[in-house]
């Protein structure tokens, strides 16, 4: 059985804030807060899907979620951000497509998950917090889906492991939310590590926390939240997996993970282009994925910025999920003194990560804003990021 833990947390005043905010919306204290994190990727995109590798960490801006189970099955859902209002919602007959909108699909689609594993779930009453920017890449969906199933996993006694908690947070985004999502982003929130990435297996869901010290280095990682608004639920995403299983498909192998760099020539003359170039980012991918790993176990963060770069160019022209602002913002960070660059996330919009000295990197805010509005782009959010614990219970 896997108990989210209670931990010792510096926002406590928040906490506190939720609970009273809590007990003003619904009349009573909740059971119980959890947070979970957003997560950054650090290399690895589009290759969790395709059974691959990737090297994800979780961030500290987190959604959190107060909670309390009722004697029905009502589902009673309120956030913070009051765009939407109270969601009400009955569990009984609950299924993919009842037509949820907003953030409000992400906890319902957690309770049918764990439906869908016999599991009884009652109503509850949740209100939700989150600092996880939206759309913008950093997984703020998982990150409220992640926090949601910490919660009713507990209260509810069910006992699920991390791993399988991972997969009922996947069956909910890909099969009630209707994102085709892997399983990178709820393995960094549920299991992330202060200091750590997590190198990520997605065949096996095994683990290795892989150290990743920047500042050690001298370096410290930007985000840089271009603003366009990526959605996991839209075409692109979709389009892009479907013609990364007929490649596998074409080649004769259960999924792109099996395929070698060295077959990449054979792929070439079996494909047609736009499939061989979905194709040829997968693997080169997945090879600079486990290439970093090494790298940062040997010669640690300082070594890997031309991994990111590669990782940039593979995205922007073979698997095309980028864009004229996460280009502008890869392009003018490593121009101001970037040691490597890439968008991170599903691609289509959200952001892009800098690793830069850390004596440039107001350099390289400075040059990335100004760049933005030169363009006539909207001015991006820029912060630092490093690697924080995974799921937790707060209260």
């Amino acid at each position: 059985m896997t108990r989210t833990r209670a931990v010792d947390h510096p926002d406590g005043q928040l906490r506190s804030g939720l609970t009273a905010r809590f007990e003003e919306a619904f009349g009573a204290a909740p059971d119980g807060v959890w947070q979970a994190p957003g997560r950054v990727n650090l290399i690895g995109e589009h290759t969790d899907y395709n059974e691959g590798f990737v090297l994800p960490f979780a961030i500290d801006k987190t959604a959190k979620v107060a909670v309390r189970l009722r004697d029905d099955s009502t589902v009673r859902l309120l956030s913070t951000f009051g765009d939407q209002g109270m969601v009400d919602a009955e569990l009984a007959g609950l299924a993919p497509g009842s037509g949820t909108k907003g953030w409000g699909k992400y906890p319902l689609g957690v309770a049918w998950a764990l439906q869908q594993r016999e599991i009884t779930v009652p109503g509850f009453e949740l209100l939700l917090d989150s600092d996880v920017p939206l759309g913008a890449g950093l997984s703020s969906s998982h990150a409220i889906e992640c926090a949601v199933i910490s919660a009713l996993n507990e209260l509810l006694g069910a006992g699920l492991s991390a791993e399988e908690m991972v997969l009922a947070t996947q069956q909910a985004e890909n099969s009630f939310v209707g994102a085709p999502t892997g399983i990178m982003d709820q393995s960094a929130s549920l299991r992330g590590s202060r200091g750590k990435a997590v190198f990520l297996d997605c065949r096996d869901q095994s683990v290795q926390l892989v150290p990743f010290d920047a500042e050690a280095a001298g370096l410290v990682l930007l985000v840089i939240d271009t603003k366009v608004s990526h959605s996991h639920a839209d075409g692109g995403y979709a389009s892009r997996r479907a013609s990364c299983e007929l490649g596998a498909r074409l080649m004769g192998v259960p999924a792109l993970r099996d395929l070698a760099l060295e077959q990449l020539d054979d792929a070439a003359r079996v494909l047609d282009d736009t499939t061989f170039r979905r194709v040829r980012h997968v693997v080169t991918e997945n090879a600079r994925v486990l290439e970093t790993v090494e790298r940062l176990a040997t010669d640690g963060a300082g070594s890997i910025g031309g991994f990111l770069d590669a990782s940039h160019v593979s995205m922007r022209d073979d698997f095309e999920i980028s864009c004229p602002e996460l280009d502008l913002a890869v392009d003018t960070a490593r121009a101001n003194g970037a040691i490597g660059a890439r968008m991170t996330g599903g691609g289509f919009g959200g952001s892009a990560i800098a690793l830069t000295p850390v004596g440039l990197g107001q350099q390289v805010r400075d040059a990335v804003v100004r760049s933005f509005a030169e363009a006539g782009h909207t001015a991006p959010d820029i912060f630092t990021v490093t690697p924080a614990a995974g799921a937790s219970r707060l209260a």
